[in-house]
C-alpha cells in the first residue's frame, strides 16, 4: 500500500481487520505513523527537529497491545522488534545490554532489505542457477589439458592441450539444449546431483560479555577479509533442491551487501519501531533498595536510547533520535508515575486499553481476518472435516471465556486459545479417522465439553 494513502482513518480501518476494539490506542498509533509521513515532506533542515511522539500503552495482558504495534509495522513494512524490559539489567550486572534492542532492530532491517534485493535479482539468479545445473547434469566432454608422461611432470614439461573438433562442439551444444529442455519441463526434478555450496555457518569469534559487544556477532571472514577462503561443502540433493540452493547463492552474489547495510541503517533510523513490553516491571515501587538489580538503573540505561543517542552495530553507527518507541505494561502493581520523570517525559502520548467484554470475545472469534474460528476451520479442512460454528455456539464460547477470565486470572483474548483447544481437542485427535466429516459446534456441543470445567472452579484453574 502506498504510504500517501495511509491516512489516520485508513490506518485504523486496516488495524480493525485484526484487532477488535481499542479505538483510542489505534488512533494514537495512527497519528504517530502519519506524522512520520508528514515529517518526510518537510525541508531537510526541519526534518531533524521533528521528533517522534512515543506512546505508552496501559492495559492488562491479552487486550491487543503487542498486536497493534506489530500490525502497524507490517502495514508500512517498517523494521520492528519487540523486547521485554525485564530482559535488561543495569550496567555492572550480567544480562543483556539495552543497546541490544537497537542492534536487533538493525538486524531485522538488514534481513528485510536483503530479501527485497534478492527478490529483485531472482530472475537473473535463476538463469545463472540453471546454467550451473546444466554443468552438473551435462558435464562438458572437453578433455582437460594433461601431461603425456610422468617425466614431463618431474622436469617441468608443459601439458598438451586437447583441441575439440567442430563435430564434438556441436554434439555438446545439442546435448546441453536437450538437458535444458528436460530441466524446464520438470522431467529431472527427482534426479540426484552433487552440488558444492558455501557453508552457511561461517566461523564466529566469541566476544566475552561486559563491553557491550556480546551481541555484535563478529565474523572472522569480515575481520580477516580474503585471507580466509570461503568454506564450501558438497551435498547430494535433488535437482529441485539444487536449483533452490544455487539460485539463492547466485542471488547473494548479485546484491551489494554494503548498499544493503546502508539502506537497512537508514530504514532503522527513519522508520524503525521498537516495542518495549513489561515496562511496568522496571518501575520502582515504594523506594525498594538492596543488592538486587535496580529497576531505576534499568530505566536510566533505557533513557538515552529513547531520547536519542548513537549505538554502534556491526553495520555501522545507528542514531535512535527518530525511532518510534512504544512502551506497554499492565501497571497492576505500579503506576506510570512510578517511572523516573525523565523517562515519563519521553512518552508524551498515553492510552489506556480497556478490558475485553463478552461482546468483544464474540467479535474476536468471527470478525478478524485471522479469527480463531477461521483458523480451526482451515486446519481441519486439510483432513476433509467440515467444521461449522453456529451463532449460539459462538455466543456460548464467548460467555465461557468471559466467565473463566472473571473467576481466575484475567488473561484477555489469550484465554480464547485455551478454550478453543480444549473444545476441539477430541475432533483434532480423531479428524483423519472420523466417519462423519461434518462437525457442528453449537451451544449443546460447547456445554457438553466445557460445562464440567467451568462449574468446577478448582479444575478450571489448572485446565483453563
Amino acid at each position: 500500500m502506498d504510504e500517501e494513502e495511509l491516512t489516520p482513518q485508513r490506518i485504523v480501518a486496516e488495524l480493525d481487520k485484526y484487532i477488535v476494539g481499542q479505538q483510542e490506542a489505534k488512533k494514537a498509533v495512527a497519528v504517530a505513523l502519519r506524522n512520520r509521513i508528514r515529517r518526510r515532506r518537510l525541508p531537510p533542515e526541519l526534518q531533524d527537529e521533528v521528533l517522534p511522539k512515543n506512546i505508552l500503552m496501559i492495559g492488562p495482558t491479552g487486550v491487543g497491545k503487542t498486536e497493534i504495534a506489530r500490525r502497524l509495522a507490517k502495514l508500512v513494512n517498517a523494521p520492528f522488534v519487540k523486547v521485554e524490559a525485564t530482559r535488561f539489567t543495569e550496567v555492572g550486572y550480567v544480562g543483556r545490554d539495552v543497546d541490544a534492542m537497537v542492534r536487533d532492530l538493525v538486524e531485522t532491517a538488514v534481513r528485510m532489505v536483503r530479501a527485497e534485493r534478492m527478490a529483485e535479482v531472482q530472475a537473473r539468479a535463476e538463469e545463472l542457477a540453471e546454467e550451473r545445473l546444466l554443468d552438473l547434469l551435462c558435464p562438458s566432454a572437453r578433455r582437460e589439458a594433461g601431461f603425456r608422461t610422468p617425466f614431463e611432470v618431474i622436469f617441468g614439461g608443459r601439458p598438451q592441450a586437447y583441441e575439440e573438433t567442430e563435430e564434438e562442439r556441436r554434439r555438446q551444444r545439442l546435448e546441453r539444449e536437450e538437458y535444458r529442455r528436460r530441466l524446464r519441463a520438470g522431467e529431472l526434478e527427482r534426479d540426484v546431483v552433487e552440488v558444492e555450496v558455501e557453508d552457511g555457518l561461517p566461523p564466529m569469534l566469541e566476544v566475552f560479555p561486559g563491553a557491550g559487544l556480546e551481541e555484535m556477532g563478529i565474523n572472522l571472514q569480515d575481520v580477516l577479509g580474503n585471507f580466509l577462503p570461503r568454506r564450501k561443502k558438497r551435498r547430494r540433493v535433488t535437482v529441485a533442491e539444487a536449483r533452490r540452493l544455487l539460485a539463492q547463492e547466485e542471488a547473494q552474489k548479485l546484491i551489494d551487501m554494503d548498499q544493503v547495510a546502508a539502506e537497512a541503517i537508514r530504514r532503522a533510523e527513519q522508520m524503525g519501531i521498537i516495542f518495549i513490553d513489561e515496562i511496568d516491571k522496571v518501575a520502582a515501587r515504594n523506594g525498594t533498595a538492596g543488592p538486587d538489580v535496580s529497576r531505576e538503573g534499568v530505566q536510566r540505561d533505557i533513557l538515552p536510547i529513547v531520547e536519542g543517542s548513537t549505538v554502534m552495530t556491526k553495520y555501522g553507527p545507528v542514531k535512535t533520535d527518530h525511532i518510534l518507541f512504544i512502551a506497554a505494561g499492565a501497571f497492576h502493581m505500579a503506576k506510570p508515575s512510578d517511572l523516573i520523570p525523565e523517562l515519563q517525559g519521553r512518552f508524551p502520548i498515553r492510552v489506556e486499553l480497556e478490558n475485553l467484554r463478552r461482546e468483544d470475545f464474540r467479535r474476536i472469534l468471527v470478525e478478524p481476518e485471522n479469527a480463531l474460528t477461521k483458523q480451526y476451520r482451515a486446519l481441519l479442512a486439510t483432513e476433509g472435516v467440515d467444521l461449522v460454528f453456529t451463532e449460539e455456539g459462538i455466543d456460548e464460547l464467548a460467555e465461557i471465556t468471559h466467565l473463566v477470565n472473571e473467576r481466575t486470572e484475567n488473561i484477555g483474548a489469550r484465554r480464547l486459545h485455551t478454550v478453543m483447544e480444549k473444545l476441539l481437542a477430541d475432533v483434532s485427535f480423531r479428524a483423519p479417522d472420523l466417519e462423519e466429516k461434518r462437525v457442528v459446534v453449537d451451544r449443546a456441543y460447547v456445554r457438553a465439553r466445557l460445562a464440567d470445567i467451568v462449574e468446577d472452579l478448582d479444575l478450571s484453574r489448572y485446565i483453563l
